[in-house]
């Protein structure tokens, strides 16, 4: 599975540009500001229908513009796969694969393996919850479309039961037997979400704990917790035991929408804890473990995006990263950076082929 070639139209900072890719490994390499990130950003647009950086759309279109498209043939399979994003100010966003129009955006997500690995991803330890459960529906709607349906269900009845709690207490009413209809779809749709984020966890966490110990020195102990209110009782009796609650705050405040990704090393949270080079590396294991159990999923080697990735490690380490890519552990790589030496050094000393694009 790789990019054979990319045209953008008027995405972000870049007015019209294309490229032709190398199968392995490609470098965009220039000063802080030409668009290398944005480059990337349209790769990750093309595989899941959103910008990494900014799920905004009509903020992605340049500016004094009323339009972008992206426009990328894939080789997948032996066969070539031609996908259209594409947007126009105020109106719906439109994705097309070889020609055909999505009638759901999750019909098209995990057709194109992507991994993405970017300054941005300390979120994921500093930011609330909401960002790691972002992650955890990331990775397993990749490979189960049931799960990204169930959750974009949930959130949906989530918000209508928010709703009506707001309705009951601007009336000064109450039915119960409407919340009851809410409740049932949420308890339903809550238990199978949780029951997937528990058993994608338990297979996950010693994947990510092997890539943690392979990239740093190994002497420390690392793992992941999921917190959830689930774990201790039924959705069905926390909703009875919260309905006060939720009454006088008129939202949900029990349900899978409130579990949390908790992050340990040496068993204190990392957040707190964990130095700047530890937490560097906890997320580039994270990021790397997410790659292989997508790639044991899907059965191909999804396409991997390295953003500025020497501001987050040592040139070794980078170079350990690429070096991936000559095992064929990895399949297509791309890199950006603002120094091209450092980067052709790095990709130099793998037996691979590779492109260095200067922007």
């Amino acid at each position: 599975m790789f990019l054979k070639r990319l045209s953008l139209i008027q995405y972000k900072n870049l007015a019209s540009t294309s490229f032709e890719f190398d199968q392995k490994i490609n470098c965009l390499v220039g000063n802080n500001g030409v668009g290398k990130t944005n480059v990337l950003d349209s790769i990750y647009h093309l595989a899941f229908g959103k910008s990494y950086f900014n799920p905004i759309t009509g903020q992605n279109i340049m500016h004094d513009t009323e339009f972008f498209v992206l426009d990328g043939v894939f080789e997948k399979e032996e066969r070539d796969e031609k996908v259209i994003v594409s947007a126009k100010r105020g109106q719906k966003k439109i994705i097309k694969r070889n020609g055909k129009e999505y009638d759901k955006l999750s019909d098209h997500v995990g057709f194109i393996p992507l991994v993405i690995i970017s300054p941005a991803d300390r979120d994921l330890i500093i930011e609330g919850s909401d960002t790691r459960r972002k992650f955890l529906n990331n990775v397993i709607s990749q490979s189960d479309k049931d799960y990204l349906n169930q959750v974009i269900t949930y959130t949906k009845i989530l918000s209508q039961r928010n709703s009506l709690l707001k309705y009951f207490a601007a009336n000064k009413t109450f039915d119960r037997d409407t919340l009851s209809i809410y409740n049932d779809q949420m308890i339903d749709l809550g238990n199978k979400i949780h029951q997937k984020r528990e058993h994608f966890l338990k297979k996950f966490t010693p994947i990510f704990k092997s890539r943690y110990e392979s990239i740093s020195s190994g002497s420390e102990e690392v793992n992941l917790t999921y917190k959830s209110q689930l774990n201790e009782e039924s959705l069905e009796h926390l909703f009875e035991q919260n309905l006060q609650k939720d009454m006088a705050m008129q939202y949900t405040s029990i349900g899978v929408h409130k579990d949390d990704l908790v992050m340990f090393i040496n068993d204190y949270p990392v957040k707190k804890f964990g130095s700047q080079g530890q937490q560097k590396s906890f997320l580039i294991a994270l990021k790397l473990a997410q790659y292989d159990f997508i790639k044991e999923q899907s059965g191909v080697n999804p396409i991997l995006l390295l953003d500025d990735i020497f501001d987050k490690l040592d040139e070794h380490r980078v170079a350990k990263i690429v070096d991936l890519v000559t095992t064929d552990q990895l399949g297509q790589l791309f890199i950006s950076d603002t120094h091209a030496e450092r980067t052709e050094r790095v990709v130099k000393e793998t037996s691979q082929s590779y492109h260095i694009f200067k922007m």
